[in-house]
């Protein structure tokens, strides 16, 4: 896989306040980069950085191996980007909207786009100061999709949509991954990272505190076990690796464990006589939260 974008110990201040500090990742061909964090950690900042909006106070900021900011034009012509919220001409038709959007970008497929129009269910004939946010949203979405770009920035793609829009989006960006190309995505929410992302950065306060594959990032935070036993459970409480142990009734229980002492514990739990275990992996939203709260 070939690097799209590299972003290399970037920072940004506004004034006094530090925005960005050091912000160093990747993205490459025929992968999906899930960028997450709280609100205000720095995510739209970094976007617009690597859009040519702002400029940097140091680091590197490439696409393409190109500077975002020198060569922004040459970097423009073979990138998609769909903001959280989308502003639209109110005078303009959906789909006269869609046709502009694709002759600046020039390299549009007509009949991708009439695919998407009904796959979104949009009514193009419709003028844009008439659309819900979930419409404007799927005007974006489809002017995006329907151009041949070789790196698609999503900002909150989904925001405004219903389940069913969400879900026929992932399925687009699952194709665009498969024909290699590199995808960055902004989301609020996780599970959809969590459905497209190979990789994952995390960002808080203007620093990248994770980074790496979902597998990766799992052995860093600790299954949940439920365990029914024979004898009373209680004694597991003080066992060296569990955490927030809770005795549901004498004889079951649930808590976290450390990945290192799992096979001790399993131990410890078959001397009580198991009658019934379940173990659920630690999902992105457990490591995402570790991170905002503390």
């Amino acid at each position: 896989m070939s690097e799209i974008v590299k972003v290399q110990k970037l920072q940004k201040s506004f004034a006094k306040v530090e925005a960005l500090k050091d912000v160093s990742f990747t993205v490459h061909s025929g992968e999906v980069v899930g960028f997450i964090g709280p609100n205000g950690a720095g995510k739209s900042t970094t976007l617009r950085i690597l859009l040519g909006i702002i400029n940097r106070n140091a680091g590197e900021a490439k696409i393409f191996n190109k500077d975002v900011w020198q060569e922004s034009l040459e970097v423009h012509k073979r990138i998609s980007y769909v903001p959280g919220d989308v502003a639209l001409w109110g005078n303009l038709t959906g789909g006269e909207i869609i046709d502009l959007f694709m002759k600046l970008h020039g390299n549009g497929d007509k009949g991708k786009k009439e695919r998407l129009i009904q796959r979104f269910e949009l009514d193009p004939s419709k003028k844009a100061k008439s659309y819900s946010k979930g419409n404007r949203q799927k005007v974006g979405l489809i002017a995006a999709l329907s151009v041949e770009s070789d790196l698609y920035i999503f900002d909150e793609p989904t925001s405004g949509l219903d389940p069913l829009m969400e879900a026929i989006f992932q399925e687009e960006v699952e194709q665009l991954k498969k024909s290699g190309k590199a995808i960055l995505l902004s989301s609020h929410i996780l599970s959809e990272v969590e459905r497209l992302a190979d990789r994952v950065v995390i960002i808080r306060a203007g620093q990248i505190v994770e980074s790496g594959t979902l597998s990766k990032l799992r052995h860093l935070t600790r299954p949940t076990i439920t365990v029914v036993t024979k004898e009373p459970i209680k004694e597991l409480a003080d066992t060296s690796g569990i955490h927030d142990f809770k005795a549901i009734s004498p004889y079951q229980a649930t808590f976290s464990a450390d990945q290192s002492v799992v096979n001790d514990i399993m131990i410890q739990m078959t001397k009580l006589g198991i009658e019934q275990i379940e173990s659920v992996p630690p999902t992105l939203e457990d490591l995402f939260m570790r991170h905002y709260e503390g």
